[in-house]
């Protein structure tokens, strides 16, 4: 497995390069991103990730997750709402030292209603500096997940999920009995790809 310190300088070499894909219509759609944050912990890099509060009428209830959310009017991109949701969400705010590594691909967070959906953008960075997190009440949890656990193949399994009455099997990890998987997942396998390629052991779940 590689160093940790060559995980994070393969993710900063390549992620500037990176040409990220955004829906043809998005201009039209909903807009919200999310801050996949980074940091070396005792000599191995980690991700920081939520469990969302269980709260009814939300689709993404206790779901993992990164802190985000939607764009707001007074934002001006979607870096701007990156940053002002982590702070909402888990009392961090990133600031100049904490630097914007890139950006991945949007992805199409379809509602159960309507045709277009809402494109997240997901932001990259890395933190160098200690924190402490005071989350608010829309997160019950904040975790630091090792990225080579979720590089090794071997901690990828599968899981059920239930869609309409029919039962669909989807690609997941089970991390400290949390279920890291969906749109997060996708994200993270974008990452992923950067640093080793795409992995013919690291099957995906596409939305359609």
């Amino acid at each position: 497995m590689l160093l940790s310190i060559s995980l994070l300088q393969l993710i900063e070499t390549r992620l500037p390069e990176h040409s990220p894909k955004k829906p043809l219509l998005r201009r039209l759609m909903k807009r919200s991103a999310v801050a996949m944050i980074l940091q070396v912990r005792a000599g191995e890099l980690h991700i920081l990730m939520i469990k969302r509060a269980e709260r009814e009428g939300d689709p993404w209830s206790g779901h993992m997750a990164f802190p985000g959310g939607r764009m707001d009017k007074a934002d001006a991109n979607g870096y701007a709402v990156a940053v002002r949701e982590t702070e909402e969400e888990v009392g961090l705010t990133l600031g100049p030292g904490d630097r914007c590594l890139g950006r991945l691909s949007d992805i199409n967070a379809r509602p159960r209603k309507g045709a277009l959906g809402m494109a997240v953008s997901p932001f990259v960075f890395h933190l160098q500096r200690e924190v402490r997190f005071t989350p608010n009440y829309e997160v019950a949890e904040v975790v630091w997940v090792p990225l080579e656990f979720l590089l090794d193949t071997d901690n990828r399994v599968q899981m059920n999920w239930k869609y309409r009455g029919i039962e669909l099997p989807m690609p997941c990890y089970h991390f400290g009995g949390r279920v890291i998987w969906g749109l997060s997942l996708m994200m993270l396998d974008e990452l992923m790809d950067l640093v080793e390629g795409s992995n013919p052991r690291r099957p995906r779940w596409r939305r359609r």
